[in-house]
């Protein structure tokens, strides 16, 4: 951040840790007591406005207006905070804080003509690992790339968890090096596996997938197992139904783009993804998968006496593997 400060900043992000990093540089440029805090949910863009010309016309010294949770405004809060920045209290900083918003959002264009600054830290889902070893760096520690994409499938995309549980490991590696069996002792797994995961592995015929793939979405699922275990199973039905349309439209010569809107499928992208997977059936395998986990629901059903999780993984076996 500049030494000279600029009227208004407009900071935001999915990268919370820096967003609040970057807020707190800024407080610590002024007297507590010079410092106002307003939540746009409660006040609109007239508000802040007016705290930030009282304060100019009343204060002395340098001034902060802090508005959290800006992306609530909409285009009249706007207008208001541009036409204050057409002319801004001498000696008053306006720091406007979001979760998420886009740079072309009239809040973000009315800070960028009042000769702001707009300070926006995103961290794009592909990125999280990248992330997560720069923030190992910032603690001085070096992390094995492997070992920071396992802290992100064990937590999820939450930055502020990600960020926590990096001091944390930083902390008691102090100075080693942190490697994937570091992270296995230390992390307790609590992102849900993503159900493609389950059903790529099912597509490539790959058993051992499968039940990896399951066994992660039953223990990473805040859920009870008598809730989470059906819904895997319609999930993978839904899955399986899909397929052996999928399958029957290609025989007929379809291509994924025009078999698409008829599996229900909003681009073409997915539907290429499907058809790839069903060239692993034949129509036959297909309709005895879908009986099969018809036979699977009867039993979570009360249908049978053995236990759900043992029947669910029976039930993946018999559709995934080659005969």
């Amino acid at each position: 951040m500049a030494d000279e400060l600029k009227p208004a900043y407009l900071i935001a992000g999915s990268d919370r840790p820096k967003v609040d990093r970057t807020l707190a540089r800024l407080r610590g440029r002024f007297d507590a007591d010079a410092i106002e805090h307003l939540d746009a949910g409660e006040a609109p863009g007239d508000d802040a406005v007016a705290a930030c010309n009282v304060m100019g016309l009343f204060g002395a010294g340098q001034r902060l207006v802090v508005v959290e949770n800006v992306q609530a405004w909409k285009g009249p809060d706007a207008k208001a905070v541009a036409a204050y920045l057409k002319a801004p209290a001498p000696g008053t900083t306006l720091a406007l804080i979001a979760d998420e918003v886009k740079k072309d959002a009239p809040i973000a264009k009315a800070v960028v003509a009042g000769k702001g600054e707009l300070l926006i830290w995103e961290v794009a889902n592909k990125a999280i690992a990248r992330w997560i070893a720069e923030q190992f760096k910032l603690h001085k520690t070096k992390a094995e790339p492997e070992a920071c994409r396992m802290l992100a499938d064990l937590v999820g995309d939450d930055i502020y968890e990600l960020s926590g549980e990096v001091d944390k490991i930083a902390t008691w590696a102090n100075g080693d090096e942190v490697t994937v069996a570091d992270v296995e002792a230390l992390v307790a797994p609590r992102a849900e596996s993503p159900p493609w995961n389950l059903t790529d592995a099912w597509g490539t015929r790959d058993v051992g997938g499968v039940l990896r793939a399951a066994e992660h979405m039953l223990d990473r699922t805040g859920d009870p197992l008598s809730r989470t275990i059906p819904r895997l199973v319609g999930n993978l039905t839904t899955h399986v139904r899909r397929a052996r349309t999928a399958h029957r439209l290609e025989e007929q010569g379809m291509s994924p783009t025009e078999a698409a809107p008829l599996l229900g499928l909003r681009h073409h992208f997915p539907a290429q993804k499907l058809m790839g997977q069903v060239r692993n059936f034949s129509a036959e395998e297909l309709d005895v998968a879908l009986v099969r986990l018809a036979d699977l629901d009867h039993a979570l059903k009360g249908g049978s006496r053995m236990a759900n999780e043992l029947e669910l993984e029976r039930a993946l076996v018999e559709i995934t593997a080659r005969d």
